[in-house]
């Protein structure tokens, strides 16, 4: 009977570290799938603050006029630094402009990440609380949104892009929507 009894007592904590271990494996796996926007959305409106002073932030209004990408980034993130260089290329391409959310992330660490992996962003903005994160649905980082001219999500890419996604999925999108008038 106290064996049952105890048995009983730790199954809970036994089905919660196999359930941990099993997710921890599938985020460490970095494994990226896009995900199809069920209808064209604005961006949501915000305006972050910038990361450091005297650099631009990120709003609503920066994503007008031109396709960009933006990407939802953390310093606690391992997936995000294996798509850093990639996006530092796709920026160096300047095919579109790259722009960072600093999701959930203190401004010191985010500085020091960024130091340590290199900046690909034009502009980086502070999403400290979490708001804009979850006004788009952001599920973890790395999270990489195709806006286009009108400042309208056109794609949801979740994961670390790397060159296979960027030239099969993301590159086809954005020279899409280049072409397009408006």
């Amino acid at each position: 009977m106290t064996s049952k009894r105890s048995l009983l007592t730790f199954a809970p904590l036994a089905a919660f570290l196999l359930l941990a271990l099993v997710l921890g494996v599938s985020l460490m796996r970095g494994k990226a799938r896009d995900l199809p926007v069920d209808k064209v959305r604005p961006f949501p409106a915000a305006a972050l603050a910038p990361l450091r002073p005297g650099q631009p932030g990120l709003a609503t209004a920066d994503l007008k006029g031109q396709v960009t990408l933006v990407n939802v980034f953390a310093s606690w993130c391992p997936s995000c630094a294996l798509e850093a260089p990639m996006l530092k290329s796709i920026t160096d391409s300047g095919i579109t402009p790259v722009y960072g959310v600093a999701w959930l992330d203190a401004p010191e660490k985010t500085t020091a990440w960024l130091s340590t992996y290199g900046d690909p962003f034009s502009r980086i903005g502070q999403d400290t609380t979490g708001r804009l994160g979850t006004d788009l649905g952001v599920t973890g980082a790395p999270e990489t949104f195709v806006v286009d001219k009108q400042g309208r999500i056109r794609l949801r890419f979740v994961g670390p892009i790397d060159q296979a996604s960027w030239q099969g999925k993301l590159l086809p999108l954005v020279t899409q929507l280049q072409a397009e008038k408006g």
